[in-house]
């Protein structure tokens, strides 16, 4: 593949070609991948090193901000997507409530069973970067899995509403799970430790409407990911420093926690280096091994099919009740009516 990045002091075209080139990758790959993502797929295809990755941002958001590349070429988080967005309607009055009356006859479409009915455990997913999430979010809706990012050290509000589903999830007898995947670095492996602890310190919250907070102690949490034999047999990028979120130097003296023993720990284990989660975008088959293990550990190898034999069910009940009602025929008779309305 020809590439090249546009040169320092280049005009425009370097820039096109660039915006071509990522549009083409674009094409193979099948989902969005966040501007870091994008810098672990150029490295994969052997066209950069990592020692670019800065760089490979910056010309990026360079072609977003041009229109070389789509505003929306990129993944973001949703924390910073709009809510309370209103689009007007094309259908008219009648043809709206056409489609409205026509609901009975496919609304089994939208009806959600308890699928956790019969189960053993009920399971919740926390990733570290949205490349994750985007990764992992096609397994999680086959086994019908809440998934979230929490980038760092997640909010109290984001806790507090996985904790109020663990909650009721007990309350129905079933066990708890909470999957986590992040980077692995030395406070990536600390942030997976130490999600009890941040649960934990919620357990004093009340909510608005009088519910109390969730003691953690019977939640199974289990970090799937990464780790140094996955990183390893996968070829992943380590980066060479451990420079945190905060631009900070964990490996450097003058850090105020490198001398703590889970930094000194690491850097003994595996040295002044880290894996980032964005490094799996380049290995998007074994990122769905790796979270369908983590999940059928859990569920057992069986589940889909019972996720399955519930859909089936409720598919016959539905269409059971129509025929029972003679519901197809007044939606018919119904429909009919509104045939000679302007």
């Amino acid at each position: 593949m020809e590439f090249s990045l546009p040169a320092r002091g280049e005009g425009e075209s370097g820039f096109i070609k660039f915006a071509e080139m990522l549009g083409s990758i674009d094409k193979q790959i099948g989902f969005k991948l966040s501007a870091r993502g994008w810098c672990y797929q150029l490295e994969g295809f052997g066209l950069i090193t990592k020692a670019q990755f800065n760089r490979i941002e910056n010309i990026l958001n360079k072609c977003r901000a041009k229109g070389y590349l789509a505003i929306d070429f990129t993944a973001e988080e949703e924390a910073r997507q709009f809510s309370g967005i209103e689009i007007p309607q094309e259908l008219t009055p009648a043809e709206y409530l056409k489609e409205y009356l026509r609901a009975p006859l496919r609304c089994e479409e939208w009806y959600t069973p308890d699928w956790w009915d019969g189960e053993e455990y009920y399971i919740q997913m926390v990733v570290e970067k949205i490349d994750l999430k985007t990764l992992f979010s096609p397994v999680c809706s086959q086994y019908h899995i809440p998934i979230a990012t929490s980038k760092g050290w997640s909010s109290m509000l984001q806790r507090a509403e996985y904790a109020k589903r663990f909650q009721e999830a007990e309350d129905k007898g079933l066990g708890c799970v909470l999957l986590y995947c992040g980077d692995h670095d030395p406070d990536g492996l600390r942030i997976s430790d130490f999600l009890y602890t941040n649960l934990k310190d919620l357990e004093g919250i009340r909510w608005s409407d009088g519910t109390p907070g969730y003691n953690p102690d019977g939640l199974v949490i289990s970090r799937f990911g990464l780790d140094y034999a996955f990183i390893e047999a996968n070829g992943l990028t380590w980066i060479d420093n451990l420079i945190t979120g905060s631009k900070k130097d964990l490996a450097s003296p003058s850090h105020p926690n490198h001398l703590l023993p889970y930094v000194q720990d690491y850097i003994k284990t595996y040295g002044t280096r880290k894996c980032e989660a964005n490094a799996l975008v380049v290995r998007p088959a074994e990122a769905e091994g790796l979270v369908r293990d983590a999940v059928e550990s859990h569920l057992g190898i069986t589940a889909l099919d019972r996720f399955e034999d519930k859909h089936g069910e409720i598919l016959e009940r539905f269409a059971g009740i129509r025929e029972e009602a003679g519901i197809v025929k007044a939606v018919k008779e119904s429909i009919a009516l509104l045939d000679n309305v302007d």
